[in-house]
């Protein structure tokens, strides 16, 4: 699955995580809640060298089997080490052969106490995650060419079931394949360890997605589209699809030892990779992905060497997975300005692939994240040539895995295909281009959300600050898939680069504001509404959590006063008002610790059992209904001159129900739907 459940726009894409990342949103979430076969392949094992001095700017190194080999074996051996990563496999494909394909490290470390097994690129099975969508719209792009689906028809024609769609416009499956269906973020069942009666069908009708984009017009990563998309070649083909896609897209590509069946085929238990937190750790369980398209795929580097070969249309002695004009639909953009408006100048999606050009090449890639397998597929259509990347572990740092899939990847361009000298440059006059960045000024949040249930709260983390530079630059901090501020600069009508980088962003204007950014393929910034800021959203939680925490405190604080001091009891008038609003004020701390707990364990990919987080809801409701008494409270306490410190208590604890009321409303702790 592609990093993160829910994509913080400067966090890297590559959820594509889902746990490493999710785990840090989670954090934070829990912080701001509580307030306080072609040609002959040369493989390992091979010792660490040092690696070749990368060329100059614009030569670039002969791309032959010794380079790469020279050029790997100077990085990942040191940089597993460095990480706490257990292993590596590595293939690289150029002009219709398998360059090479390479293991580093140990698919068993030996932690259970047998022998440490090393790499070998040519048996081990890594876990693809999101890189399985690629053979996912493969299928669907065979059933394209043979007649039986139409890319623009609505997906109703093919299904047996019922979609809660909002919008009227018809969801097709060119918006599946290009992520912009219109769903929110799904993260129930995405991965676990029971692969039990898994059935495609009754997973997705269950708690399905809301739709809350229009189709077409937003792009927003999701996994419960392309399973949607898989369960069409499912429905059309009258085959199961990992038998559809094991019959007509792996077997037909040579790929004889990859597979989406979970568990795994007897045959192939014994050479899958174990798994691993990081190198120290014990090997964790085979992951089961709840809706296989989009991300159960387990290959070796040899099979996915074939893959590439085959998108590239190079399928030496195996038979081409489509036919010459489907694939070259399959691989140009899917949408365009009558769509997308605007955000069509920036990076787009294909029926499949991300758009990641470096270096003014053409490159067409995804990445795909399990909980502990990372990986990362890029073909060069143009230059006949690709790398595919999978780790087997998280790495000792939360972004360890991410960072060395991107140094790989990034490397290989740099060394391979350095950068031409067409780059574009600034083309648009000063005075526009001020305009234009003060109407970006702002805060966004990811289209890869939640906006229906309690997870909506996860949007006050990893927001994006835009905001002027120089007078007609922009500052993104951070920066787009990083976690360091970026500076732009516009080269077209709203299209900006990023200054001494190599990244692009669209914009979507109206005359008075942006409605979208575009930073990569299947992902979009969007404005974030002004009660939902952060500069207000997070006081007022703060401040009410501090005041219902010191209330709480207080009671026995002022219990044993009054004993020590022997003070009178409290008076009879007002009680009523007085019970009812301590129990509000409990509720609404239970909920919120309830939440914490809940958020924390969902964003680790641990599922909540429905009832408890209706009784979460519970608490939340008692709390905001606490209002009416402790409003009633404070009047009475007025009306009889109790003295200014009674009535400010009364009145703080007022704010501070009226407060966390406002936060459980406005971030829908209270929805109806408590679908994740």
């Amino acid at each position: 699955m592609r990093s993160l459940p829910l994509h913080a726009p400067g966090s890297p894409r590559s959820a594509r995580p889902l746990v490493r990342l999710g785990a840090v949103l989670a954090t934070a979430v829990v912080l701001a809640v509580s307030a306080v076969g072609c040609g002959t392949p040369q493989h390992n094992p091979a010792p660490p060298i040092n690696g070749p001095a990368a060329p100059a700017s614009g030569t670039a190194s002969a791309l032959t089997g010794a380079d790469v080999n020279a050029w790997l074996d100077g990085l990942l051996p040191a940089a597993l080490d460095r990480t706490d990563i257990a292993g590596a496999t590595v293939a690289v494909v150029n002009n219709g052969k398998i360059l090479t394909t390479r293991g580093y490290g140990y698919a068993d470390t030996g932690a259970g106490g047998n022998a440490a097994v090393p790499v070998d690129p040519d048996r081990h099975l890594f876990r693809m995650g999101s890189v399985s969508k690629l053979v996912t719209a493969t299928a669907v792009l065979q059933l394209v060419q043979s007649g039986k689906l139409d890319l623009d028809a609505d997906v109703k024609t093919y299904l047996d079931f019922e979609l809660p769609l909002r919008y009227e416009r018809a969801v097709t499956l060119r918006h599946l394949l290009t992520h912009t269906a219109g769903f929110e973020e799904r993260i129930a069942g995405l991965i676990g360890t029971n692969g039990g009666d898994l059935n495609l069908r009754r997973a997705l009708m269950t708690d399905p997605p809301e739709q809350i984009y229009q189709p077409g017009t937003v792009p927003a990563y999701s996994n419960y589209s392309n399973a949607l998309a898989g369960y069409i070649v499912e429905r059309v083909s009258g085959t199961r699809f990992e038998e559809y896609v094991q019959r007509n897209v792996l077997d037909r590509a040579g790929m004889p030892s990859s597979t989406f069946e979970q568990p795994l085929p007897a045959a192939l238990r014994d050479r899958v990779s174990n798994g691993y937190d990081t190198s120290a750790g014990p090997a964790a369980p085979f992951e089961i992905v709840g809706t296989p398209p989009p991300g159960a795929l387990s290959a070796p580097a040899t099979d996915m060497a074939r893959f590439m070969l085959a998108q590239l249309g190079e399928p030496v002695g195996f038979a081409p997975l489509l036919d010459q004009p489907t694939r070259e639909l399959m691989q140009r953009p899917a949408l365009d300005a009558t769509s997308l408006g605007t955000l069509a100048d920036g990076p787009r999606m294909t029926l499949g692939f991300f758009a990641e050009d470096r270096n003014g090449h053409r490159i067409l890639g995804h990445g795909g994240d399990t909980k502990y397998f990372h990986s990362h597929l890029q073909i060069y259509p143009d230059d006949r040539a690709g790398i595919f990347l999978s780790l087997n572990s998280n790495g000792s740092g939360a972004l360890d895995s991410h960072e060395l899939r991107e140094s790989i990847v990034n490397g290989f361009a740099d060394r391979y295909f350095p950068a031409r000298d067409d780059q574009p440059t600034a083309g648009v006059d000063p005075a526009t281009t001020a305009k234009h960045a003060a109407l970006a000024a702002g805060t966004y949040e990811s289209s890869r959300a939640i906006q229906s249930n309690f997870l909506t709260a996860i949007g006050l983390v990893g927001r994006t600050t835009v905001s002027v530079a120089d007078g007609d630059r922009l500052l993104v901090e951070p920066g787009p898939l990083s976690d360091s501020p970026a500076l732009y600069e516009e080269v077209a009508p709203w299209v900006w680069r990023e200054v001494g980088g190599q990244r692009t962003i669209a914009m979507r204007a109206t005359d008075d504001r942006v409605e979208a950014i575009s930073f990569d393929s299947a992902f979009a910034l969007l404005p974030v509404e002004p009660a939902r800021a952060w500069v207000v959203a997070v006081p007022v939680l703060a401040l009410s959590t501090v005041v219902l925490l010191l209330t709480v405190l207080s009671w026995p604080v002022g219990a044993i006063a009054r004993r020590w001091l022997g003070s009178a009891r409290r008076e009879r008038a007002g009680r009523t008002a007085r019970i009812l609003s301590r129990v509000a004020v409990a509720g609404t701390l239970l909920a919120f610790a309830g939440w914490v707990l809940s958020i924390g364990s969902i964003m680790g990919l641990q599922d909540v059992p429905g009832p408890v987080l209706r009784a979460i809801q519970v608490l939340q409701l008692v709390g905001l209904l606490g209002v009416l008494p402790a409003a009633v409270r404070l009047i009475d306490d007025v009306r009889r001159h109790l003295g200014w410190r009674r009535i400010t208590a009364s009145g703080l604890i007022l704010f501070a129900l009226a407060g966390a009321g406002w936060f459980a409303v406005e971030f829908h702790l209270l929805a109806p739907s408590i679908s994740y």
